[in-house]
């Protein structure tokens, strides 16, 4: 299947963060799965007192909700919003030089 792209897609401002990108660090890949890691823990907890959508609960439901809060989780943080792989990348980068953040 052929999926081309319309020029004003091709066109659009990069807003991935890079994590995403090949020539990502490591610091950069730890710190952004560490973001993802804490929020499916916290999006999971805050999923457990509901149900998701249309499911109707049981077993089923509650075996496949970790993967639904890691889908979540890797959502919100593919935005980089919150800004936790930020601090962490760069507690990494302070460790490394030897630095402390301020």
């Amino acid at each position: 299947m052929d999926m081309a792209f319309s020029p004003a897609a091709r066109a659009a401002p990069d807003t991935t963060i890079t994590t995403t990108r090949s020539d990502a660090s490591d610091a950069s890949r730890a710190a952004f799965e560490f973001e993802v890691v804490f929020l499916a823990q916290a999006v999971e907890e805050m999923m457990r007192g509901t149900t998701a959508g249309e499911f109707g609960g049981g077993h089923g439901e509650e075996t496949w909700r970790s993967f639904l809060a890691r889908a979540f989780a890797e959502e919100i943080a593919s935005h980089g919003s919150l800004g936790i792989a930020r601090s962490i990348e760069a507690g990494i980068a302070a460790y490394g030089t030897g630095k402390t953040s301020e």
